[in-house]
């Protein structure tokens, strides 16, 4: 491999590329915490998928057998990511509104993930939440709605579809709950949560931000995502490419094949380089990701903040 990897390096004329620095004493998880306790690490950003609510009762999508995917032949839908196609939406809202129904902000509570990315910003060390959920938990569990980006939309506030008349997640709630289709009170046009569905345009704040955000980053965590869902996976290669990523997840996400992962840095970050031989920043912390958060503040000394954090979803 290494000869291979030489060779294509003089073919293309890329040995003299400029090393990157390395931040990390160690690539693993006790020098990811050794980092962010020497004071060098300032600005983290969080990025969070469906894998930190599971706990708390929301299924995420893509796990087999119990995804929300998985689940879905009592909307007789035509393909399941349909319940999700703003098309498919305007000619049918009733099985989005039913789902709606069930998984409804407001029924849940924080899980010991959400606290964890309170905890960062208590310490001072939370630049941003970039978050694809639309369960409004972060809220919930504290954080200012400044420090959160969600990438996918939100539940807070709905428009109309037509004139764009905008409603209170209260408003929309009654009406859901009453098994109503939420109509326009103006002209009668479909209400929809500014939730991102298929074929929308992401929101304007998560590029404005997303460009400020990420050359600043110094420590990214990503946690309780599989990285698929573009463009939110690609944040990735969006930070410095000195900057240590550390993954918490139930098993690697967002990594290239064997070859690319040899090629790594020759042609620039493409994800996650946690099998490559040249890796010099990227690490997983595996397993449950409420597990990995709870021990990630044991490490850092921050046990019993955690546990007072805790202790609030429990009252």
């Amino acid at each position: 491999m290494n000869m291979l990897q030489n060779f294509l390096m003089s073919k293309l004329h890329l040995g003299s590329q400029e090393e990157v620095p390395k931040v990390l004493e160690e690539v693993t998880v006790e020098g990811v915490v050794n980092y962010i306790k020497s004071g060098k690490c300032k600005n983290i950003i969080t990025m969070a998928g469906a894998g930190i609510s599971t706990s708390a009762g929301i299924p995420d999508f893509r796990t087999p057998g119990t995804g929300l995917y998985s689940n879905l032949e009592k909307y007789n839908l035509p393909f399941p990511e349909a319940i999700f196609d703003i098309e498919y939406f305007r000619n049918n809202p009733k099985p989005f509104f039913v789902l709606a129904k069930e998984l409804y902000p407001g029924t849940f509570a924080p899980t010991p993930s959400h606290w964890f990315i309170r905890l960062l910003h208590d310490k001072g060390l939370l630049l941003r939440h970039y978050t694809q959920n639309i369960d409004t938990l972060e809220h919930v569990a504290g954080l200012p709605a400044d420090k959160v980006v969600e990438a996918h939309g939100t539940f807070r506030t709905s428009h109309c579809l037509n004139c764009r008349k905008e409603y209170s997640q209260e408003w929309v709630k009654e009406e859901i709950f009453k098994d109503s289709i939420p109509t326009c009170t103006e002209c009668s046009g479909l209400v929809k949560p500014d939730i991102i569905f298929f074929r929308e345009s992401l929101p304007v704040r998560f590029f404005q931000l997303m460009q400020s955000d990420f050359p600043k980053c110094d420590l990214l965590i990503i946690l309780g995502t599989s990285l698929t869902v573009q463009p939110f996976a690609s944040l990735v290669d969006n930070v410095p490419a000195m900057c240590p990523r550390l993954l918490i997840n139930r098993e690697k996400a967002g990594t290239v094949d064997p070859m690319m992962a040899m090629l790594q840095g020759m042609f620039g970050s493409a994800g996650l380089a946690l099998d490559s031989p040249n890796n010099i920043r990227d690490v997983a912390l595996l397993g449950d990701c409420d597990e990995g958060c709870v021990k990630m503040a044991e490490f850092l000394g921050w046990k019993d903040d955690m546990q007072a954090l805790l202790a609030t979803t429990k009252k």
